[in-house]
């Protein structure tokens, strides 16, 4: 993930003296760090976990530190989140015998070293530790572990659920989204036409560019045509092969050669079923990622043409990809077209040296 400021100029937004964004068509990017640690001091500092239950009490005292980097980009009003942060808070813990006298006081730390937008749906790693080291301490220990963790995760997924929101700028966003819809309302027929004809032929427009990202509501569907330096059976093999697979995207791979068999790619994060396949000419499978809503599959179509010996072009077609993920965060469709370009596509040029 780039980091905040370091974008191509030619996608971030100069500021203008007005202030104006004209058409929203470029990106605008907001530092969200400073709010990101403003969110956490206020959401776990002082927060109880437990009150002499089993006689042990113990809470967080502050948090010490939000490190890394986090913003949101806005470009047509569509907000995309992007955030990788390390997070670590101090508590403390009290043990008491039956009679109510104070066995042990002390205090320890809580440490999640990775919070980012491409792992929200994972198990974060949390790190508990306390200052003392006996049997006491070692109770006061699991207990946060045990009963502190799920409290501070939840509040790291009311942070992804807000950054997906806009984070900071979502009031201001909502105040333009009225202020444009009074507008519209307002307006004459005639701007309504006109700005109906535009609409018109920026669709046309787009229709020529090679990833289109039309779909039902709610889902797209991506195409985009590769071409590469090699045999059709070659590509068809690498793609249906878990070694190579594993290989060139550096990660597990399970993957059946037989319709109706099952895959896992990217350790797990996308898993499906092969609905047909033709070798060197057609993959069809069922796809779905880990981060999205149980309910959800998308359909992946490959089709393999051969133009000339040695030059395949490889057609995808993948419908039916939602427009947010289970967590509300709207950039399926963009971190799914790139995935297949950067993650899939060039990676085999690179391994392979089917580059053209």
């Amino acid at each position: 993930m780039a980091k905040y400021g370091e974008g191509d100029k030619r996608w971030i937004v100069e500021e203008r003296p007005d202030g104006a964004n004209v058409h929203n068509w470029h990106w605008a990017e907001t530092d969200c760090l400073p709010w990101s640690k403003t969110f956490f001091t206020k959401s776990l500092s002082d927060l109880t976990i437990l009150d002499c239950q089993g006689n042990l009490s113990i809470k967080t005292k502050k948090v010490e530190k939000v490190d890394g980097e986090a913003y949101v980009n806005v470009r047509k009003g569509k907000i995309i989140p992007g955030y990788e942060i390390s997070l670590s808070l101090s508590w403390e813990g009290e043990a008491k015998d039956g009679e109510g006298k104070t066995l042990l006081k002390a205090e320890g730390n809580l440490e999640i070293p990775y919070i980012s937008d491409e792992n929200a749906d994972e198990d974060l790693e949390v790190k508990v530790t306390i200052k003392d080291e006996g049997p006491i301490g070692k109770a006061l220990e699991e207990a946060m572990l045990a009963k502190g963790k799920p409290l501070v995760l939840e509040k790291v997924s009311d942070f992804v659920k807000a950054m997906a929101k806009g984070g900071p700028v979502k009031d201001e966003l909502e105040a333009k989204k009225s202020a444009t819809k009074n507008t519209t309302t307002t307006s004459s027929s005639n701007s309504n036409s006109a700005a109906m004809s535009k609409e018109k032929v920026g669709v046309e427009k787009e229709a020529k560019t090679e990833v289109k990202k039309e779909g039902k509501k709610g889902f797209k569907t991506i195409t985009i045509s590769e071409k590469f330096n090699c045999r059709a059976k070659d590509m068809y093999e690498i793609l249906m092969d878990e070694n190579r697979w594993k290989g060139f995207t550096q990660s597990n791979a399970r993957i059946s050669k037989e319709v109706g068999g099952q895959f896992s790619i990217f350790d797990g994060s996308v898993t499906g079923i092969n609905l047909e396949l033709q070798e060197g000419k057609l993959i069809a499978q069922r796809w779905r990622f880990g981060s999205w809503s149980d309910e959800i599959d998308s359909t992946v179509r490959l089709v393999f043409n051969e133009p000339e010996p040695g030059v395949t072009v490889i057609k995808l077609t993948h419908s039916d990809v939602p427009e947010e993920d289970r967590y509300g965060n709207a950039t399926v469709v963009e971190n799914t077209e790139r995935g297949w370009r950067d993650l899939i596509f060039n990676k085999i040029r690179a391994v392979f040296g089917f580059g053209i």
